[in-house]
């Protein structure tokens, strides 16, 4: 049972109308979900203004409304209380109401441009094999205690958040990993969580349709670091120029990782082949089944947040060697003739490059490496060019094609892409709008040893055309054009 006046606790309201004695049943701040006993709490979105549902809240069954401007009238039998933010509010709010379910636990945040996926389900992963109960929270899924529970954004929102937490601590979780995007940054999703640390990956390119510049994107990044509490780690990448600015005026403890940089955890790859990595990490070799110099960073990033968390470095060692990372990152097929193909989710253009460049380091010397790659619609419009560029730079054959155009034109976001295909590039380009047809045209150019990447959409099992996803499922299309091949 949670009386109003409890989850207002840390709250400030600037104005106050009400007993606050009444119970709640539920926090909401979609109107359609609203019930007999809930906290409507309206928000102004990017599309839509809850203010304009408070009439229609209170219909349906709400007892008590959170506001920034109250309405022109409001009911005696309803509880109104003014904020100055109501997405600062929601989120304290719907701790109160889980009873700061993320102080229970030690929860770590995992924010980055690159690598948060893979970072986070490594870390559960590697918990789990160590024997722990814990959680996951990420853009492919999230898990509690080996339970899959679908992800629809890569940080829920506070009331799911705080509601998975709260599930995560009552089935006896003592850990949980989680994404951190910049978007729930700034939309203060993660505002009241306790988190026991945070770990940064890297920063790109990306995102900048939402936050405009890359100052605020960076910025969006930090203010995850700045609000770590005192007794917390902040690790950073001191490889990536922008690591040291996130730990600037962070009060945890300050710690980093580096393959190249002086740091606190370092790293060094002595081998890097399709079966895997082997490295050298605090003076030990291991051999580990992940692939790629950009996985090397996951994965001392991974080692230095268990051993920041009180793990045994062999105990950590030894499992880490055995996990295989989330899926839909460089996952790999090799065909009935000896194709190789790489799915990977990436979809910036310091991703991109990042595969590529390993598969560059990996290859003989003898291999076509074809590349099929598209650009999502709705999205920021200013990387088309410059994925088709770093496609073509590290590419000998690439296939311009759809992601997920959503509602934008799929020959439209292609021909964004061209505009970045210098002169010299023309000829080993095409341009095949549908997905499908463009996977298995690859299939069709390459011959036996050739390596196919096929870039973007990774994990997802769908494709977003018009407001309708259809199942697309990229590992599931080029084992059947590889199939199909081979009769």
């Amino acid at each position: 049972m949670r009386y109003l006046s409890d989850i207002l606790k840390n709250v400030p309201a600037t104005e106050l109308q009400g007993a606050y004695d009444v119970e709640i049943e539920s926090i909401v701040f979609d109107s359609r979900q609203v019930k007999q006993g809930s906290l409507f709490v309206a928000v102004r979105g990017t599309v839509v203004d809850g203010h304009d549902y408070i009439e229609q809240a209170v219909k349906d069954g709400a007892v008590a409304v959170v506001c920034e401007d109250l309405p022109g009238h409001t009911a005696g039998e309803v509880d109104f209380i003014m904020v100055a933010d109501s997405s600062v509010a929601l989120a304290q709010l719907a701790a109160n109401f889980y009873d700061q379910p993320s102080a229970k636990l030690k929860l770590v945040g995992v924010t980055g441009t690159n690598g948060k996926t893979t970072v986070a389900t490594l870390l559960y992963q590697l918990f789990h094999e160590l024997g722990y109960k814990c959680g996951l929270l990420s853009t492919v899924e999230n898990q509690i205690n080996g339970e899959i529970i679908p992800s629809t954004h890569t940080t829920p929102d506070p009331v799911e958040l705080n509601r998975l937490l709260d599930d995560m601590v009552n089935k006896g979780c003592e850990y949980c990993f989680m994404e951190v995007s910049s978007h729930a940054v700034v939309q203060h999703r993660v505002t009241g969580v306790t988190f026991a640390g945070g770990i940064f990956t890297n920063l790109t390119h990306d995102h900048l349709d939402y936050h405009k510049t890359f100052e605020n994107y960076l910025k969006a990044k930090k203010t995850f670091f700045d609000g770590l509490p005192k007794n917390a780690f902040a690790l950073t990448n001191a490889d990536d120029k922008n690591g040291s600015v996130m730990l600037q005026n962070t009060r945890a403890k300050k710690k980093s990782y580096a393959l190249k940089s002086m740091a606190d955890y370092k790293a060094k790859i002595l081998e890097n082949q399709f079966g895997g990595l082997l490295l050298t990490i605090d003076n030990e070799e291991v051999w580990f089944k992940m692939v790629g110099s950009f996985n090397a960073y996951n994965l001392l990033a991974v080692y230095s947040a268990a051993r920041l968390l009180g793990q045994d470095k062999q105990s950590v060692l030894t499992a880490l060697s055995n996990l295989k990372g989330a899926e839909g990152r460089f996952d790999y097929i090799i065909s009935p003739n000896k194709i190789v193909g790489i799915i990977d989710y990436a979809h910036t253009p310091d991703a991109v490059q990042n595969v590529l460049s390993t598969v560059h380091d990996i290859r003989k010397g003898n291999e076509k490496v074809i590349t099929i790659i598209g650009c999502g619609g709705d999205r920021d419009k200013t990387k088309r060019p410059v994925m088709a560029k770093t496609a073509c730079q590290w590419s000998d054959k690439v296939i311009l094609t759809s992601d997920n155009p959503r509602s934008e034109d799929p020959e439209q976001i292609i021909r964004d892409m061209q505009a970045g295909v210098g002169p010299a590039d023309q000829r080993k380009t095409l341009s095949i709008t549908d997905r499908r047809e463009a996977i298995r045209t690859a299939c069709h150019l390459a011959e036996p040893g050739d390596i196919i990447v096929l870039a973007g959409k990774g994990h997802e099992k769908y494709q977003e055309i018009k407001g309708v996803k259809n199942h697309f499922d990229d590992k599931e299309e080029l084992t059947n054009a590889f199939n199909q091949l081979a009769q």
